[in-house]
């Protein structure tokens, strides 16, 4: 049994299955698969989610899919509308979005507040110590590390600031996540804790 994970870039389909399924699988009778499926960008995603969900959840072999589960980060769509400004006011707009528009009781939709970057700034100890003794008070809580500067721009700078070079997403993006402790990234990133309570939850319902 397994998830299919929709993701818009490449560090989304490299690093996070692992990443998701190292806090699931300590929870469960059996491991969940998560199979990641890359969009290029959120244009196509918005644009061909309802396709390839129901593709998954009807088609040949979705009798082994838990979900189809879609994560987008929060920086960089605009297809918002105008009075949706809040981050939390867009997530809440996004999720009902896009479970409205592939109109499947097995698809959910999620954020990465503001990006997936955000989870890696939870644990600054992945980080080379000239890296963390730059890195701003306000990772603290990394979901509000917001649309200003986000993840990603903010570790680039301090990458350029700090080592001469500047961050490159899937490259060290891959090496990170798979050092990146889920739990300690879930207890300062709620809508990652939200993400994967929901597909514990499944997986369980699931017998897994």
């Amino acid at each position: 049994m397994k998830f299919v994970l929709f993701v818009e870039g490449r560090t989304e389909q490299k690093a996070v299955p692992q990443f998701l399924k190292r806090w699931l699988d300590p929870q469960l009778t059996k491991p969940v698969g998560v199979k990641p499926v890359r969009f290029e960008g959120w244009a196509e995603f918005h644009r061909d989610v309802r396709k390839k969900a129901h593709l998954h959840l009807e088609g040949a072999g979705s009798a082994d899919v838990i979900a189809v589960v879609g994560l987008l980060d929060l920086y960089g769509p605009t297809f918002y509308p105008d009075n949706e400004k809040t981050a939390a006011k867009r997530v809440k707009w996004t999720s009902q979005h896009f479970e409205k528009r592939v109109n499947h009781e097995r698809y959910r939709h999620f954020c990465a507040v503001h990006e997936v970057e955000a989870w890696l700034l939870s644990e600054p100890g992945l980080f080379h110590r000239d890296i963390q003794a730059i890195l701003p008070q306000k990772v603290k809580t990394p979901e509000k590390v917001n649309f200003n500067e986000p993840p990603a721009q903010l570790l680039d700078r301090v990458f350029k600031q700090s080592m001469r070079k500047g961050y490159k997403k899937v490259v060290y993006g891959y090496g990170l996540f798979g050092k990146l402790d889920p739990t300690i990234a879930c207890s300062k990133c709620p809508n990652l804790k939200a993400l994967l309570d929901t597909m514990l939850h499944l997986a369980k319902e699931a017998d897994l």
